[in-house]
């Protein structure tokens, strides 16, 4: 039975993947700059004998063919990137590059898809269809490696019917999986506001654009765009993260920064909200006297997660962990690239557990202490081969 094969090849080659896991943390590059990482994977792809090429300079794509190939094509894909954090893990195969670190995971997420195309190679007489796997850089950094991939062709020749992606997932126990249909992760814009005036002396404040009043006022207006614009059943966020002006007491400076993200989960409103930004802030800044430098760098499109190959992926994942391991994923206004892909094609993003309590495993992504219960790599390296061996696209 295709499922219990699977499922001990990934229990068999677990220890290895592990060990491949301890090599890209300790070696972690950021978006980009996967040189390293890209040529370890494609040594270990050429292990398998599985057939490979590169794409946006570090992306690596290969092909496994089963049986009858042409009768489906499912897209396996993995990130390959870090972050730019000191890690504090004291742990042997903690992070030899001084500032970068695999805090988001995806160095579990590349080595477990690893994992998952060694066994599919080896059962390739055993399901039918094609498999694309996509080991995908700069995940982590606009424009996102997925939009880069995507425009050399990565969905083409063969173009796939649906595409899986998962992440680690530190609030949920290893053993378990979630899942959710639709709405699943938040679109992600950068915005970064340039405000100039006439400065002078802080005590004649009448001779002057005071920058950073209008700056002031401006925070505070823009979350008239959620508050009284956005449908109060579609969640978005607004939120300015930094506030640059001034360097004395006794001087009104000439130029204020602002920083700030957008995120919505609908992508109509997505772009209205950029308008409204705009108009707002114009509005205001010019009415007070000073000029407004805006720009919006629009990043990540929202993940949606096709409701039919939802359907599909769950029922699968419940039967290879059983229902009780199966839960729903929380609506997140985190971001993810993975939103490219499902503009294009039917995906599926998911969560694997990784927290172990127990083990003092409970850090969060992003952090310089983040780390993952290794036991659930053995539980993603089945699952996303059973997915991509036995899933059917629903008519």
């Amino acid at each position: 039975m295709l499922k219990q094969q699977i499922r001990d090849l990934a229990h068999k080659y677990a220890p290895d993947t592990i060990s491949i896991r301890h090599h890209l943390h300790a070696n972690p590059e950021l978006s980009y700059q996967e040189f390293e990482t890209s040529a370890f994977i494609q040594a270990e792809l050429k292990k398998y004998g599985i057939p490979f090429v590169t794409m946006a300079k570090t992306g690596v794509v290969a092909l496994i063919e089963g049986k009858n190939p042409g009768k489906k094509t499912i897209a396996l894909r993995a990130d390959i990137d870090a972050l730019p954090i000191q890690e504090e893990n004291q742990v042997e195969y903690a992070s030899t590059k001084k500032g970068i670190m695999h805090a988001c995971g995806h160095d579990v997420h590349t080595s477990i898809l690893l994992g998952a195309a060694r066994v599919l190679n080896e059962l390739k007489t055993e399901w039918e269809g094609t498999i694309k796997l996509i080991f995908q850089p700069g995940e982590e950094r606009n424009p996102g490696g997925a939009s880069l991939l995507i425009k050399e062709g990565v969905l083409e020749n063969p173009r796939p019917e649906a595409i899986f992606g998962l992440h680690v997932h530190p609030g949920l126990a290893t053993g378990k999986l979630s899942f959710r249909e639709g709405k699943v992760m938040a679109s992600a814009d950068e915005l970064y506001f340039t405000i100039r005036g006439k400065g002078g002396h802080a005590a004649a404040p009448h001779a002057s654009a005071d920058t950073i009043l209008i700056a002031s006022q401006l925070v505070v207006a823009l979350q008239q765009i959620i508050s009284r614009n956005r449908n109060p059943f579609d969640p978005s966020v607004l939120s300015i993260t930094s506030f640059q002006g001034g360097f004395t007491t006794n001087v009104i400076p000439s130029e204020v920064k602002l920083m700030g993200t957008f995120r919505a989960m609908d992508e109509g409103w997505r772009f209205k909200a950029h308008e409204l930004i705009r108009r707002i802030a114009t509005d205001l800044v010019t009415g007070l006297g000073a000029e407004l430098d805006l720009h919006i760098d629009v990043g990540y499109p929202s993940v949606y997660n096709h409701e039919g190959l939802h359907v599909v992926a769950k029922a699968l994942a419940s039967e290879y962990m059983g229902e009780n391991n199966v839960e729903a994923t929380e609506l997140r206004m985190g971001a993810e690239d993975f939103g490219y892909y499902t503009q294009q094609i039917p995906g599926c993003f998911y969560r694997l557990g990784v927290m172990n309590e127990a083990k003092g495993i409970t850090s969060g992504v992003h952090t310089p202490t983040f780390n993952v219960d290794e036991n659930a790599i053995e539980t993603g390296i089945g699952v996303m081969a059973w997915l991509g061996a036995a899933a059917q696209f629903p008519a």
